[in-house]
């Protein structure tokens, strides 16, 4: 219909038309939950969206192109949909028409790989675009970030639960996080993760080198850097820099696809902390039976206390888990840190 076709009520038709793929969502997921008697969470994509979709499910940008001005274009369109609410968004990777490149591939595996939604999808008439069809050093580039992708499943998870309760998407500007830093402001080719992460896409065909801009004063330091600067970093088909800030503990996989979890953490002058979220991933029981576990990790002066028993009752209804958390610390011969570790802290969730 035209744009400014009059509706009921004076409504122009530009106002309302995404409100027919709105109700097809709502309708969709409300008619999964009724079907499993209200106890499964329903997994619902949509295309089209409004104010409000995201109650509803994940949404992606639509039929994009394998391009490299494409790639580069999500990145600011993804940051866009997170700030207006839209936390669960995601790009076609290796775009929907037309086929991609080796190099593009690999390049938007290794973008989407670090955002909320993830997944390959293309025209049927495409070409078909497997990572094992371009040869042994896509697809090992492709493993990589797929690995790293679900190294981080932990984090991410945590990240939509503060989504969840507070409206703090998971991907996030660098002026999100860095308010007080101007130089910020402009830049949409970078991103946080959170409030922990710093990604840097590679988007532009070639490049051996990308410039990127750390904020704050020694806060992103893995690699450590303490002051802000725009430093260059060597790129290779199988790198992406992503940097962790200083004064943050994340919660990652441990290995490749294990069942083991270990926490990263970066300490800021003796200081880190950060949270970890579990439930059961597919029920509501964390809603309906506060069946969770919400543990905070606070290291103060050096010192990581922990308690395995607490955290044991916390999720004594939880199973598919990890069986063991293993605490890991990094530190760097400018921080000279007692860290007081104790390990094995999640032995088995039980049922």
């Amino acid at each position: 219909m035209p744009k400014d076709a009059v509706h009921s009520g004076g409504w122009e038709h530009r106002d309302l038309h995404n409100l027919y793929g709105f109700y097809q969502h709502k309708a969709t997921v409300e008619g999964l939950i009724t079907r499993s008697g209200g106890s499964e969470r329903p997994f619902v994509l949509s295309r089209s969206f409004f104010a409000g979709s995201q109650k509803f499910g994940a949404i992606w940008t639509g039929d994009n192109v394998a391009s490299w001005e494409y790639l580069k274009i999500s990145l600011p369109m993804l940051l866009s949909l997170s700030l207006a609410g839209i936390a669960f968004c995601g790009a076609d990777v290796g775009g929907f028409f037309q086929d991609p490149e080796p190099e593009l591939l690999v390049r938007w595996y290794q973008a989407a790989a670090l955002q909320p939604f993830f997944r390959g999808h293309s025209a049927k008439m495409m070409k078909r675009r497997e990572p094992w069809l371009f040869g042994e050093e896509v697809t090992a580039a492709i493993r990589t970030a797929i690995q790293q992708r679900y190294c981080l499943l932990l984090y991410w998870y945590t990240l939509f639960h503060q989504a969840h309760t507070a409206g703090l998407p998971p991907l996030r500007p660098l002026w999100v996080e860095f308010p007080g830093e101007h130089n910020t402001f402009t830049v949409d080719h970078q991103y946080m993760i959170g409030g922990a992460l710093l990604v840097c896409p590679v988007t532009e065909p070639g490049v051996q080198e990308v410039e990127v801009l750390l904020p704050g004063s020694g806060e992103v330091n893995e690699p450590p850097f303490h002051c802000e600067i725009a430093v260059d970093f060597d790129v290779s088909s199988v790198q992406v820099p992503v940097f962790q800030r200083g004064g943050s503990v994340i919660c990652r996989s441990e290995g490749h696809f294990s069942c083991t979890a270990d926490l990263h953490l970066v300490s800021l002058q003796g200081v880190a902390a950060g949270e970890l979220y579990l439930d059961d991933f597919h029920s509501f029981r964390y809603r309906d039976a506060k069946s969770f576990c919400l543990r905070r990790f606070d290291m103060r002066s050096g010192w990581l206390p922990t308690n395995s028993n607490n955290i044991k009752q916390k999720i004594n209804k939880i199973n598919q888990k990890p069986d063991v958390l293993l605490l890991k610390i990094s530190t760097f011969s400018a921080v000279r840190e007692k860290l007081a570790i104790i390990t094995k802290c999640c032995r088995k969730f039980m049922t």
